[in-house]
This record gives C-alpha cells, sequence and structure tokens, in this order.
C-alpha cells in the first residue's frame, strides 16, 4: 500500500521564514509544482534554506489556488503574501530567466493561504533534501 499524503514541504529562504512566524504573513506563493495531490486541512511544513537549514514550523493549509498571473495575488490577499510586489517581480523575472519563457503554455502559479502557524523550537533536519519545487509529506 502507497503511504498517504499528509501535506508539503517547500523550502523557503532564511530571509522570508520570519515573515510568516514574526509578521503574520498567511499567503505562500511559487510556480507550481508540488500540489495535484494537496487538499485544505493538509500540512505545509515550512523548509528553511540558504542557511541554518531545517523544518522551522508548520502550518495548516486552508485554500489552494492557481492563478496565471502572479501579481494579482496582492488583489486577491493584499499585504498577507509573504513576498513584496518588488519581491515577487524579482522571482517572476528569475523564474523567465530560466527558461520558462521559452513554454508555449503559460506556467500557473500556486497560491497555498495557511492558518495555525506556528515555529518549532529549534530546525529539524529532514531524512532527505527537500528540492526546489517542494515535496510531499507522506505518513
Amino acid at each position: 500500500m502507497m503511504a498517504k499524503i499528509v501535506g508539503v514541504a517547500f523550502p523557503i529562504p532564511k530571509k522570508f521564514i520570519d515573515r510568516f512566524f514574526k509578521e503574520e504573513k498567511d499567503v505562500f506563493i511559487k510556480p507550481a509544482t508540488c500540489f495535484k495531490e494537496l487538499k485544505p486541512g493538509m500540512k505545509f511544513v515550512f523548509y528553511q534554506s540558504h542557511k541554518d537549514t531545517g523544518f522551522v514550523g508548520e502550518a495548516k493549509i486552508k485554500k489552494i489556488e492557481l492563478i496565471d498571473d502572479p501579481m494579482k495575488v496582492f488583489e486577491m490577499y493584499g499585504d498577507r503574501v509573504f513576498l513584496t510586489k518588488e519581491e515577487l517581480k524579482e522571482y517572476v523575472k528569475s523564474q523567465e530567466r530560466w527558461g520558462r519563457k521559452k513554454e508555449k503554455k503559460k506556467k500557473k502559479w500556486l497560491v497555498i493561504e495557511l492558518e495555525d502557524i506556528r515555529k518549532y523550537n529549534k530546525p529539524i533536519k529532514p531524512k532527505r533534501f527537500v528540492p526546489v519545487g517542494g515535496q510531499y509529506l507522506k505518513e
């Protein structure tokens, strides 16, 4: 029997991670990768990348949406988004530089609204590397 998917872990650079814990940001956005199996109520684990890596907290997925224009996230959620408009514009540009522009089909963006966000006392080292696209968490 296959292990049941109970959530997802996404890497978030250390410089952005505290926005979820200290600034009450509760909307995560990234190019859509690991999402087909996700449902509201599942666990979202914050994997801190770039420095002092590890799982540093978790939240419950409240809502999942796929959008075409990532900048629309600000119309939908305002300043609850963990990135600023400028940071998201830079992120979009960096995605285009990595060859996404050549794709004929426009890439969707994954927007996850979170609730019950809590930080762990200390980072937990994962058994396996967490790729940029994220990874499902299994029971």
